[in-house]
């Protein structure tokens, strides 16, 4: 069985921010990051508010861990959007999120946006989550290399987060956990002016996790700190074996406290079966002659009546073969290039001037109808981009 043996979190301004939009959580078996977004501080008041539904802990209703995980995120984003079209101020205000989960033998994640959990196991340092970034996007469809990504203008935009929708749709994910295993969540802060690999190499050759997160927020602001900065590191070890017979149950961790121990499943099933009552055999049917089980001969149908019309038979409308494999063919190539198009993602400028992701096609159709819908509102205005990007929008 695991636990999380030691944990270190520190959020820093940065150096060229005047607030710290970023927010994060800490108390096993539950860790999370968060990073804000949105003018005059709503940012920071969607990390709040999604950290706020993290501190009520994983939801009692059944289901998996990486389903709870995901309805917490869908209750953060129901709470940051309900509270953005209230106030004009906040409108389009939304928070990245990452949240993990430590079970006895693994650890599951749900996340949005493109603040990051990485994994330092036997001094291999690997990232667990994908980004839902611009630039993620085109390093999946093979567009620009993971290099190009690092420095690409526009990696900063997301196209998934919390708050800007009223539905969100959160990545899950369960890993098996071992002893010693670190874990690293972070906003992009860091990961934005520090390169992966340096990452790795910090949190490896740290002493300790303090001296990891004091390492990588220093490293942040030394290569310009243009961000607010947060880090959360937490470690695991072995509490124990698992006992003889199975895996730890709830009746056994009833039992450790002095209640009394429940019957293990295959007890209780031998007893349920040798409860149950003896089943009555099925009388056997008396033989009969074959000839007496024909059925008896219908009686015939009495004559209409004088003047009775004769009743009309329901004509079936047959529909040809060839058409509708014509209409199903149709309706399949719609179906693919709608899904396809759902893949694109392209920047422009919305109806307000602020620099927009859409998701789908650049092109209208006749009749007022788009091939593209908003995916997500920067709130940064067109006006402040340089003069190449503002033309190319």
């Amino acid at each position: 069985m695991l636990r999380v043996a030691d944990h270190y979190e520190r959020s820093d301004t940065g150096r060229q921010r005047r607030a710290n939009e970023d927010a994060f959580f800490a108390r096993a078996p539950l860790f999370a990051v968060a990073d804000g977004m949105g003018g005059a501080q709503a940012g920071e008041v969607a990390s709040h508010l999604a950290v706020e539904v993290i501190q009520q802990g994983l939801p009692d209703r059944g289901g998996s861990v990486e389903e709870r995980l995901r309805a917490m995120v869908e209750e953060a984003n129901k709470r940051i959007n309900a509270l953005s079209r209230t106030d004009d101020q906040r409108a389009g205000m939304g928070t990245t999120l990452t949240v993990a989960y430590v079970g006895e033998q693994e650890v599951s994640v749900a996340h949005g946006g493109d603040s990051r959990q990485y994994r330092l196991r036997e001094g291999r340092f690997e990232r667990l989550t994908d980004d839902h970034s611009l630039v993620e996007e085109l390093v999946r469809q093979g567009k620009i290399t993971p290099q190009e990504a690092d420095e690409h203008p526009q990696r900063s935009i997301i196209t998934r987060a919390l708050g800007p929708e009223a539905a969100v749709e959160a990545d899950s994910h369960t890993w098996p956990a071992r002893p010693a295993d670190l874990y690293l969540l972070c906003s992009d802060g860091l990961t934005s002016m520090v390169p992966e690999a340096h990452v790795g190499e910090l949190v490896r050759d740290a002493r300790s996790l303090s001296e990891a997160g004091r390492a990588l927020i220093d490293a942040a602001n030394d290569a310009g700190g243009r961000d607010n900065i947060t880090v959360v590191l937490f470690e695991l070890e072995d509490v124990g074996a698992v006992p003889a017979g199975g895996d730890t149950t709830e009746a056994d961790a009833v039992t450790a406290t002095g209640a009394e121990r429940t019957p293990a499943p295959a007890t209780a099933a031998a007893a349920a079966v040798a409860a149950r009552p003896p089943r009555a055999e099925p009388a056997e049917e008396p033989a009969t002659d074959p000839a007496a089980r024909r059925r008896e001969p219908r009686e015939p149908r009495p004559p209409r009546a004088p003047g009775e019309e004769p009743r009309r038979r329901r004509r079936r409308v047959r529909v040809p073969t060839g058409l509708l494999l014509s209409l199903f063919f149709l309706f399949a190539i719609a179906l693919s290039g709608w899904y396809a198009s759902q893949t694109v993602y392209f920047v422009g400028a919305s109806g307000d001037g602020f620099v927009t992701v859409y998701r789908g096609l650049p092109y209208d159709l006749p009749a007022g109808l788009d091939l593209y819908t908003p995916n997500y509102v920067s709130g940064v205005p067109v006006t402040e981009l340089p003069g190449n990007q503002r033309r190319a929008l």
